[in-house]
C-alpha cells in the first residue's frame, strides 16, 4: 500500500552534513523545555492580534471537496505516545464531520523501528539522524522525517496537515490552503524583523525583504504535497546549518526549527495565508472562538480562585511536561470555577480521550521497542 521512491533528491547539502559528524555539548532536552518555556511566560499574556493575510485572488471558498492528509512526526517516547493517542482520538472522531476535509493520518515515528502502536494507529516508520548531529534537540529529526516520509511513502491526496502530538481537533478541519497558497498559524513570538541580522545568514539579500517570511512554523500548516516536498530538503538544511551555528542556536532556541521552515519556504517565494482561527493555545487564549485546534503546549496553573499564575505552580494546574515519563490519569480534576473555556474545553477533551480509548493505562502500550509485551 505504501510506494517507495528513490533518496535521490536528497540534497547534496544533506549528505555532507549527515556525514561531517557534527559532534558538540548535547543540550538537555528537558531543560530546553523548561527554559523555553521561562522566556514566554515572562511575556504578558494580553498581546496584539497579527492580522491574519489573505491575498485577494485566493478569498472565498467553494467548489469540489479537497481532501488533506494528517501528519504528525512522533518518536517511541510515552511522552509522545499518549499524546498521539489522544489526538488519533479526536482525529476519527472529528473527521467525518459537516465541512471536514480530513483525509487520511500517518503518525511519522522517526525512530527507526516500529513500536506497540503500530497497530492503533496509522505509522510509517522513517530514521533518526545519525548519532550526535541533533545535539540533543530532537526536534531538528523532524525535517528529516518529512524528507523521508515524502520520498517513500504513497500519499493520495493532493494536501497535507503538518500537525504536531500536542494538538486536538475541536471541530471538523476544512482545508484552510488556497491553490499555492498554504495556510499557517501565525505565532505571536515569531518576529523575523527583529533577527534580521541572524536570518540575513540563511535568507540573503538578493531574496527580498525579510518581511517576505512568515511569522509561522511548520506546524499547523495545510500544504500542497507538492510543494512540501520542494521545501522540505531546504527546511532540513537549514535547520541543521542554523544549529551548527552558535550564535543562531542561541538566538533561536526551542524554535529554531519553526524559523528554519519559515525561512525555507520564503526560499522559495511561497507565502502562508495567516489563520488566527486555525488554533489556540491554553492559557493564552482564553475564547474558544471559532478554532478547530486546541495546542497544549503551555502549562496552566490556577489558583483555588480560578486565578491566572502563570509559571508558577498553583492549586490546580495541567502541564503537559509533568508526565514526559507517565501518563495523565483518566478523569483529570476539572479547574475551579472562572478559569477560561479554553482550559475547560481542554481538560474535558482529554477526559473524553482517556475514558475511551482501549488500554489507556496498559503499560504494554508505553514498552520501549523491542521488549515483551
Amino acid at each position: 500500500m505504501m510506494g517507495r521512491k528513490s533518496m535521490s533528491r536528497a540534497s547534496p547539502l544533506l549528505l555532507l552534513l549527515l556525514g561531517s559528524g557534527l559532534f558538540f555539548a548535547a543540550y538537555n532536552l528537558f531543560s530546553m523545555v523548561h527554559h523555553h518555556q521561562r522566556r514566554e511566560s515572562g511575556r504578558e499574556l494580553p498581546r496584539d492580534d497579527q492580522i491574519t493575510r489573505m491575498p485577494h485572488e485566493v478569498k472565498g471558498s467553494g467548489g469540489p471537496r479537497r481532501p488533506f492528509h494528517v501528519a504528525v512526526t512522533a518518536t517511541e517516547t510515552t511522552y509522545s505516545r499518549w499524546q498521539c493517542r489522544i489526538m488519533y482520538y479526536w482525529y476519527k472522531r472529528v473527521k467525518d464531520g459537516e465541512g471536514s476535509e480530513m483525509g487520511g493520518f500517518t503518525r511519522v515515528l522517526h525512530s527507526g523501528r516500529p513500536d506497540s502502536l503500530m497497530d492503533e494507529i496509522p505509522t510509517f516508520v522513517v530514521d533518526s539522524l545519525p548519532a550526535n548531529v541533533d545535539r540533543g534537540y530532537v526536534v531538528l529529526n523532524r525535517p528529516w522525517a518529512f524528507v523521508q516520509w515524502l520520498e517513500k511513502a504513497t500519499i493520495e491526496e493532493e494536501y497535507i496537515l503538518m500537525a504536531e502530538p500536542d494538538h486536538i481537533f475541536v471541530k471538523p478541519l476544512p482545508n484552510l490552503a488556497r491553490d499555492d497558497y498554504p495556510a499557517g498559524f501565525p505565532f505571536f513570538y515569531m518576529r523575523p524583523d527583529e533577527h534580521a541580522q541572524t536570518i540575513r545568514k540563511y535568507f540573503p539579500e538578493e531574496n527580498g525583504p525579510v518581511t517576505k517570511i512568515d511569522s509561522i512554523g511548520n506546524s499547523p500548516v495545510i500544504i500542497k504535497k507538492s510543494m512540501l516536498e520542494m521545501i522540505a530538503p531546504t527546511w532540513m538544511n537549514v535547520s541543521l546549518n542554523m544549529k551548527a551555528d552558535p550564535e543562531t542556536d542561541k538566538t533561536f532556541g526551542w524554535i529554531l526549527d519553526m524559523y528554519a521552515y519559515a525561512i525555507a519556504s520564503a526560499l522559495h517565494g511561497v507565502q502562508h495565508i495567516l489563520c488566527k482561527d486555525f488554533m489556540i493555545q491554553p492559557p493564552l487564549d482564553e475564547k474558544l472562538g471559532n478554532t478547530y485546534i486546541i495546542h497544549f503546549t503551555y502549562g496552566c496553573d490556577y489558583s483555588s480562585k480560578g486565578e491566572l499564575t502563570y509559571g508558577k505552580i498553583a492549586e490546580w494546574r495541567f502541564d503537559k511536561k509533568s508526565y514526559t515519563s507517565g501518563l495523565p490519569p483518566r478523569n483529570l480534576s476539572l479547574p475551579p470555577p472562572g478559569v477560561p473555556e479554553t482550559v475547560v474545553k481542554l481538560v474535558k477533551m482529554i477526559n473524553e480521550a482517556t475514558a475511551n480509548i482501549r488500554g489507556w493505562d496498559d503499560e504494554r502500550n508505553y514498552l520501549p521497542p523491542g521488549a515483551n509485551k
